[in-house]
């Protein structure tokens, strides 16, 4: 139950904070401190806006990506690793939400919505906070183990 926690507050967390930034941040910019900045982006790419246009490609990827993290948890007894799991999974469906539900040109061709600014880094949101640092966390993990 705790994997799939973790993975819904993900998912509404980075919806939520998405809606705001297209509320707030359409034709603005905030400096926030030091090189941080919010400024909204429109991602149709891969990670980290590589790939423009990709969106389609990159949006079946992360099913299958979703897929699999769901079978690795269940079938793993480590609870820390599956609750890090699911806010994977949560941050994969929160971008996959954008492909598909802002899609205008066909199905996962919408944009993900992007407006956390370091200007040194690409531009990410929430979701992608929660895949890298949760990937991180469970290649860490299971390097511990072995």
């Amino acid at each position: 139950m705790a994997p799939v926690l973790a993975g819904v507050v993900v998912l509404v967390l980075d919806q939520v904070t998405k809606w705001w930034a297209l509320e707030v941040l359409t034709g603005r910019t905030i400096d926030v401190v030091w090189t941080l900045r919010l400024r909204l982006v429109h991602n149709t790419g891969a990670a980290f806006g590589r790939g423009e246009g990709w969106g389609p490609l990159v949006g079946l990827l992360a099913l299958c990506v979703v897929v699999f993290l769901v079978k690795l948890a269940t079938s793993s007894d480590d609870g820390p690793s599956q609750i890090v799991v699911g806010a994977v999974v949560g941050g994969a469906l929160g971008n996959l939400s954008d492909r598909v539900f802002r899609a205008d040109q066909g199905i996962l061709s919408g944009a993900v919505v992007d407006f956390v600014d370091f200007q040194w880094w690409p531009v990410f949101n929430l979701a992608d906070a929660a895949i890298v640092v949760g990937g991180v966390v469970v290649v860490l993990r299971g390097w511990r183990r072995s």
